[in-house]
């Protein structure tokens, strides 16, 4: 177990008190919906075309989180009638972040499974580390990144590793322009109502064949084509990944023999600027974009079914909405003692599963740094994947560089085996190939 992260004798003095953040609501949450047999982590990898240099990038890290200090924190212990969770601000890292495995056969895949089944500590600050990995027979070398997303989401992690890229190869990077959102403006009837599956029971991902895998989670990786735009189209490419997941599941559903019911499929939305002043944590907010039954079926219009869904997103983007909603504000609100809301908090998430929407695509989008680390050259390829816990159990997490799509399947090993993860991977592929420009 390579993790490096000790809870014992931090490096950082614990005889003064240090300054304390409160846990956001999605910090909250995270935390009391802990599962120690699907860690709440986000995986993300870097593929970089030559090897770094260990001293150098050890340094290049710590500088960087120097330059973005609240990334530097670690829960503080509360006592049991504590209304609050919160953070402690550190100085320095606790330990050591940056971590070199052997070079060895196979070291990749080793690096992936503790990603998905080793959660940084946090009582560690950071909460989060970084794994070089390289193998024998190839020259690059692949950064794979743990966060705990209690504390961190990938976005603000890719920021801190963009920041240790320039100070790494000593080259600023450019500019990076904020995320273009559409203004505020009424709701299309389309994005919302009965006509989008809202307020009903929504449809599970159906169960596959795990086996006797152990509890956790599974996770394949492909690298696809970014598909083709008609010219002036009123859709995005997250709108063409948003309609392929949805024919994904319907069809895997469907093989599965299970009930038609609506989907509804969770889409994170990032608001924060990409530069160097991005605020770190958890700065995402989640929406919900629903399909009825009828326009998921086989057969369906895929140009139509582009197209309502372009309305729909573009109208949930422009709406104002708490980052996990209006009723996971209240669980968080500090009347009660965190330890009664803990039990308050899992016992509605059991309660609400039916409500629960069917899977989450989270896409990053063109990766807006160049992730330059200098000799050891630029990222060729950025990989994330998204917690897969159930009652989801099931994600899709995609971002682009260089022109490729880089997809992520992350799946509960209590729902799904390697080889249903396979098979919906083909299946994605198939239908976002069906929203290609050309297809249509």
């Amino acid at each position: 177990m390579a993790t490096g992260q000790r809870e014992g004798a931090p490096r950082v003095a614990a005889a003064r008190d240090l300054p304390r953040v409160p846990f956001a609501v999605a910090d909250e949450i995270g935390r009391h919906c802990a599962d120690p047999h699907e860690p709440n982590t986000v995986h993300i990898e870097i593929h970089l075309p030559g090897p770094v240099r260990p001293d150098r990038l050890r340094a290049a890290l710590t500088q960087a989180l120097a330059r973005h200090p609240r990334a530097l924190m670690r829960e503080r212990r509360h006592r049991p009638f504590a209304r609050r969770y919160e953070w402690e601000l550190t100085d320095a890292p606790c330990g050591d972040v940056v971590l070199f495995p052997p070079r060895a056969p196979g070291a990749l895949a080793q690096a992936r499974q503790r990603a998905l089944t080793e959660a940084p500590s946090l009582l560690f600050s950071p909460p989060l580390r970084m794994e070089v990995v390289e193998e024998p027979g190839t020259d690059g070398c692949v950064l794979v990144l743990t966060v705990h997303h209690t504390a961190l989401d990938g976005p603000a992690c890719l920021r801190i590793v963009a920041t240790a890229a320039e100070i790494y190869s000593g080259r600023p990077a450019s500019p990076v322009p904020p995320p273009v959102r559409p203004p505020a403006g009424p709701v299309p009837r389309a994005a919302g109502g009965r006509a989008a599956g809202v307020g009903a029971a929504v449809a599970r991902v159906a169960a596959g064949n795990p086996g006797a895998a152990p509890p956790g989670n599974g996770m394949l990786i492909t690298e696809l084509p970014v598909p083709l735009r008609a010219s002036g189209a009123a859709y995005t490419v997250n709108d063409q990944l948003m309609v392929a997941t949805a024919l994904t599941v319907a069809e895997w559903n469907r093989r599965q023999s299970a009930p038609e019911r609506p989907l509804r499929i969770t889409m994170p939305v990032d608001n924060r600027t990409r530069g160097p002043a991005m605020p770190i944590g958890n700065g995402t907010r989640l929406v919900e974009v629903g399909f009825t039954p009828a326009e998921v079926r086989a057969g369906t219009d895929v140009g139509a079914l582009l197209r309502i869904t372009a309305e729909r997103t573009r109208a949930l983007k422009a709406r104002a909405r708490a980052p996990l909603g209006r009723g996971a504000a209240m669980l968080a609100s500090p009347v009660l003692p965190v330890a009664a809301r803990a039990v308050l908090t899992r016992g509605v998430r059991r309660l609400a599963a039916p409500w629960t929407s069917t899977t989450l695509l989270s896409n990053i989008g063109r990766v807006p740094y160049p992730l330059d680390f200098g000799d050891a050259g630029r990222a060729s390829a950025v990989w994330f994947s998204a917690p897969a816990a159930m009652p989801r159990g099931l994600t899709f997490t995609a971002a682009s560089t260089g022109g490729r799509l880089h997809l992520a399947l992350r799946w509960s090993r209590t729902l799904l085996g390697d080889e249903d993860g396979g098979v919906l991977c083909r299946m994605l592929a198939d239908h976002l190939t069906s929203t290609d420009a050309e297809a249509l």
